[in-house]
């Protein structure tokens, strides 16, 4: 997923927890992180990011055709050996220059 409006109305139709994925994502754009590592910065216990993960499904399926706004690198691609998710830097830039406000579900609350 890369354009910005898509980016900016799967974040709208998010998971406060989603939302609060996407924005630790763009914070370190094009760097892949381990899970736990992504974890560790938002505060989550562990296997949360992948309980989210397994949340958005349905709506990204349905709803963006499958697309997402982050890339994954499997445990047998990724440099640590573990599984890996980062956001590329036109995803993040999508993500940061979006300042609309929030109608609800996503995890910034209305201006």
């Amino acid at each position: 997923m890369q354009d910005p409006g898509e980016i900016a109305r799967f974040r709208d139709r998010c998971s406060v927890f989603m939302g609060q994925l996407l924005d630790e994502l763009a914070t370190t754009p094009d760097r892949p992180r381990t899970f736990p590592d992504v974890e560790d910065a938002i505060g989550w216990p562990r296997r949360r990011l992948a309980s989210v993960l397994g949340g958005v499904s349905h709506m990204r399926h349905h709803e963006f055709g499958g697309l997402r706004p982050y890339h994954f690198n499997g445990d047998r691609h990724s440099a640590s050996g573990r599984w890996e998710i980062w956001m590329d830097a036109a995803q993040a830039r999508g993500l940061r220059d979006d300042d609309a406000p929030r109608s609800g579900r996503g995890g910034r609350p209305p201006a």
